[in-house]
């Protein structure tokens, strides 16, 4: 599939436009949801089009090993595919998986991994090929490519290997790719070495994706050795190919990555703090279980856009984490979400205005 990134306005490094697709536009910068198992925890597709439609999420994104392992890649095919099983009709990104099956430690050799379902314990060899073919049949608008993420800390043979393996697969990936109305991403990896992010960029650009994931950053590294990373793999990139960095989504991180040129962000953050108790506000995080908001009847964050900002007060959430109701993990991951598409909103606005750079310099005061 031929996805255009059209570039609408620019402000030093960062930019934002639209992405454009068979299943319609994509807005960029941009934030997608986490929808694991086929939703976001707490949500439905009703709950994705009941945000304005300013900060409405465009792309949500599926997890390949999650669902091939349940309900199965026939099950949601027989449905309809990734929208018709789940009643969303905008975009959906599938992840190769990777990641996850690397956290299950598996055997990786040139062909492909092999690892234990933590589902039932069977025994599942995978290959940059199955990757394609599972997710071509999972039905979604974008797809990764297979790689291999090495942990943090790594030792400089495992992070060689790991790339050589990345781009070795990417071009398996490349060649199996069949579904024209689907686009196959690939991944640049190379750890924290900018010189390996920079060899790696130019490896998968000249496999002429028509998008690019930067992954394995994020996975516990310091920000400040993060951020060059991601500037080598951006300057390796085609300047007018959407590039994805997968699994960031502090809002510290966003901006800085925004601002070097980074169009599309995925991350648990907001859902999984959402589930714990963590609040996303102006002025940072809160954790609603802590005993001083007993009787507090302050809003959650009076500076907020959401309706629950003003409408329940941050007595009535403690309460309601204390006695494990459901209803405060609902509302505190719309909350949450709700921050994140704000905050990217915020940030193509201030592009096309010209003040991105006020705009992280606010966000870092707060958060950096």
């Amino acid at each position: 599939m031929s996805i255009r990134h059209e570039i609408t306005a620019s402000e030093g490094g960062a930019r934002t436009g639209l992405l454009h697709t068979p299943r319609g536009a994509i807005r960029t910068p941009g934030f997608m949801p986490v929808g694991t198992r086929g939703a976001v925890v707490h949500l439905d597709a009703n709950d994705y089009e009941a945000f304005e439609p300013r900060l409405a999420p465009d792309v949500v994104l599926g997890n390949t090993y999650h669902l091939m392992m349940r309900p199965g890649v026939e099950v949601v095919e027989q449905l309809g595919g990734l929208h018709g099983f789940t009643s969303w009709n905008g975009h959906f990104l599938t992840d190769s998986g990777g990641y996850q099956v690397m956290s299950l430690e598996p055997t990786v050799d040139d062909d492909g991994v092999t690892f234990r379902s933590t589902y039932d314990g069977t025994v599942v060899h995978f290959t940059p090929e199955d990757a394609v073919r599972v997710q071509e049949r999972l039905g979604a608008d974008i797809q990764m490519a297979l790689d291999v993420c090495p942990p943090y800390p790594s030792e400089p043979d495992v992070v060689r290997l790991s790339m050589d393996r990345t781009h070795a697969w990417a071009a398996r990936a490349r060649a199996t790719h069949r579904r024209e109305d689907q686009a196959l991403f690939g991944i640049v990896q190379g750890y924290l070495d900018p010189e390996l992010r920079a060899e790696s960029a130019a490896v998968i650009a000249e496999l002429d994706f028509p998008g690019h994931g930067i992954g394995g950053l994020s996975v516990g590294e310091p920000r400040e050795l993060m951020l060059p990373a991601i500037e080598a793999a951006v300057a390796g990139l085609p300047s007018t190919k959407p590039r994805y960095l997968m699994g960031v989504g502090d809002p510290a991180s966003l901006v800085e990555a925004i601002g070097r040129g980074v169009d599309l962000f995925d991350c648990v953050l907001p859902t999984r703090l959402a589930r714990h108790g963590t609040l996303l506000t102006s002025s940072g995080k809160i954790n609603m279980r802590n005993a001083r908001w007993i009787t507090d009847d302050e809003p959650l964050d009076p500076s907020g856009t959401h309706p629950s900002c003003t409408r329940f007060s941050r007595g009535y959430l403690r309460h309601l984490l204390l006695v494990k109701e459901p209803t405060a993990g609902r509302i505190l991951t719309l909350h949450n979400l709700w921050f994140l598409l704000d905050l990217v909103a915020r940030a193509r606005e201030a592009i096309v205005e010209g003040r991105f750079d006020e705009l992280r310099a606010e966000v870092l005061a707060v958060w950096g």
